[in-house]
């Protein structure tokens, strides 16, 4: 029953009025043709392959599944020829470097098209992003040969990719793996071991899939500097980029059973002296693997943000044609038996906390993305550093808090339909089981926020968060002439004022005791993203009210935005408090009991 709509309106805002995209594009020279013209067909394109070709097939998808049958893996039914319809279109290569086949747009635009396609099945959305982490990390450090090799077809969509880490006793801790790679006369390498959890690992929907895969060399050092990358073709490739027909030593052994994202392989796969080919230096495969992993966990964000948004707009119309009860202050269909249940506070609750959340989420992933148009296209290089800093604190918290925040979106929306927000046929128990996955793959929630607080933040002494704090201070200072926002400044500078104070002391009790900074992690990461939030909020607020000045837009839709930010403020920022009382608990109680204490009773 699900009838997703992609939120054009609402992209297009963001874009134009909140992030002025268009003047960025054209400082850069080569996203200065990026024109608001282009960039919205290109989306109401993306939104119309979302509405009618992605989203018809997600319940059927789910309910099916993917089919194992010694080592073939049959995707349900719909959707080989909605991938064929990508690839037609050119959307694989979208966002690809130019030089072999790619269309070179900026990040931003392709990250508003995976929030669409995650809204309307994440299970078909799973398989295009990996194709384009994967195209990524190619362009970034393969040799020439095998980026005109394998490029072309990867960004025209006939061939796919995948990223190949995890080891059945090696997850988060990858410098354990032991998936091994000997070196062959020829130049090539054999590899050997066995990758599990590999999303599209195998499947139906093109000619030839391209693994990247980390292994060890015979005589690499221990850890995760001795780790390198390799690209390990399904069928062999020969030197002019066309299939030889010959199947290499890589095969499926199985796909998981799952709670979710059922129509996505999730696969094992097993490297019996399967021939590879080195990307980049030798025992530097990890850190050519994360040239990917910002990319991808930006696209877990979108996930959640966008499970949110599609759970929201089945909340919503629901609420507002379920009658149920009598408004609190007399009836408000006095011809019916109940009022629509919309009249009620506490659903109000649930939809504004999620629209609030929808709204602000998709607004930090668009901030994040931009960082990274600007480390790779801007011309001025402090620009650029001042990006990749950005980049670097932005990411762990806008993977964890919009797949946390999405989740509980999933939820809520849930429950605003009592008992039919558990049956199937209205969707959102599926986006609940689809969403719940975000929060766990490219890296755990928990391990986002221990990288936030220990490597990005302890570590650095706060020199990221200054770089943050300091676009906190610009947007303040910008808007100090504005009278309608000087209601709502004074929360940007709370946030501001409670992240300097609390960080501060973090990094003073870490010093003294290490075990501080995993016991502040996550609460910490919960109040940057909060305060992050809020920053995106108050950004809305200040457009709104230009745009209301401007004209051209719906007062309602104006209207709407700003007492949803106006909500977020008022009843959902609170949360800040109790956020900096548990970072200040310490370690004390976390680590107090013995690991024998833990047994139940």
């Amino acid at each position: 029953m699900s009838n997703y709509r992609a939120p054009l309106a609402d992209m297009k805002f963001l874009l134009r009025d909140v992030f002025k995209a268009e003047d960025l594009f054209a400082r850069m020279p080569e996203t200065s043709e990026v024109t608001e013209d282009l960039v919205n067909a290109i989306i109401e394109e993306a939104g119309k392959i979302a509405d009618n070709l992605l989203a018809p097939i997600n319940q059927s998808g789910d309910e099916v599944g993917c089919r194992y049958d010694d080592g073939v893996v049959t995707t349900p039914e719909g959707f080989k020829e909605a991938y064929k319809a990508y690839a037609e279109g050119g959307w694989s290569g979208l966002t690809g470097d130019v030089a072999y086949g790619g269309q070179g747009m900026p990040k931003v635009l392709s990250a508003l098209i995976e929030e669409m396609y995650f809204a309307a099945n994440s299970s078909f959305a799973l398989y295009t992003i990996l194709n384009t982490g994967a195209t990524l990390t190619l362009s970034y450090h393969a040799s020439e040969e095998l980026k005109q090799r394998y490029l072309p077809k990867m960004y025209e969509g006939s061939w796919s990719g995948t990223m190949c880490l995890t080891e059945p006793h090696a997850g988060t801790d990858l410098g354990m793996i032991r998936t091994r790679a000997e070196p062959q006369a020829d130049g090539s390498y054999s590899l050997t071991g066995t990758k599990i959890f590999i999303t599209a690992g195998e499947h139906d929907l093109t000619d030839n899939i391209i693994h990247l895969v980390l292994a060890k060399l015979p005589d690499a050092p221990d850890g995760p500097k001795g780790i390198s990358l390799f690209l390990v073709p399904k069928i062999l490739v020969d030197d002019e980029g066309n299939l030889t027909g010959e199947r290499n030593n890589v095969r499926c052994g199985s796909i998981e059973h799952k709670m979710g994202i059922k129509a996505s392989a999730t696969c094992v796969m097993n490297f019996d002296g399967a021939r590879g080919y080195l990307v980049g230096e030798e025992n530097n495969g990890l850190s050519n693997m994360f040239t990917m992993m910002n990319y991808e966990r930006l696209s877990m964000g979108l996930q959640g943000n966008g499970l949110a948004d599609s759970s929201y707009q089945i909340a919503s119309d629901y609420a507002r044609e379920r009658i149920q009860g009598r408004a609190p202050n007399g009836p408000v269909n006095e011809n019916q038996a109940a009022d629509p249940i919309i009249v009620h506070p506490d659903v109000r609750r649930m939809l504004l906390t999620v629209r609030a959340n929808v709204h602000a989420g998709r607004a930090l992933s668009l901030f994040a993305a931009l960082q990274l148009d600007i480390a790779k296209f801007h011309p001025d290089e402090e620009a650029r550093n001042k990006a990749q800093q950005l980049v670097a604190l932005l990411i762990p918290v806008q993977k964890a808090y919009c797949t946390d925040r999405g989740f509980e979106a999933c939820v809520l929306s849930q429950q605003v339909l009592g008992g039919h927000g558990y049956v199937a046929e209205w969707g959102l128990e599926q986006n609940v089981r689809d969403a719940r996955i975000a929060q766990i793959y490219e890296g755990a929630n928990g391990i986002q926020a221990l990288d936030l607080m220990g490597r990005k933040t302890v570590r650095s002494r706060g020199e990221l968060l200054a770089v943050l704090l300091g676009e906190f201070d610009e947007f303040i200072q910008a808007q100090q002439g504005n009278a309608a926002m000087q209601e709502y400044l004074p929360a940007l500078a709370d946030c501001k004022q409670r992240l300097e104070t609390i960080t501060a002391e973090v990094i003073e009790n870490a010093s003294s005791n290490p075990e501080e900074i995993g016991a502040a992690s996550y609460a910490y990461m919960e109040l940057l993203g909060l305060s992050l939030y809020c920053f995106m909020w108050q950004r809305i607020m200040a457009a709104v009210l230009e745009a209301r000045d401007s004209g051209g837009y719906d007062e309602e839709y104006l209207d709407g935005l700003l007492k949803t930010g106006e909500f977020f403020i008022s009843r959902m920022l609170p949360k800040a408090a109790a956020l900096e009382a548990e970072i200040r608990a310490g370690a004390k109680t976390l680590m107090a009991m013995s690991a024998e204490q833990f047994q139940s009773g």
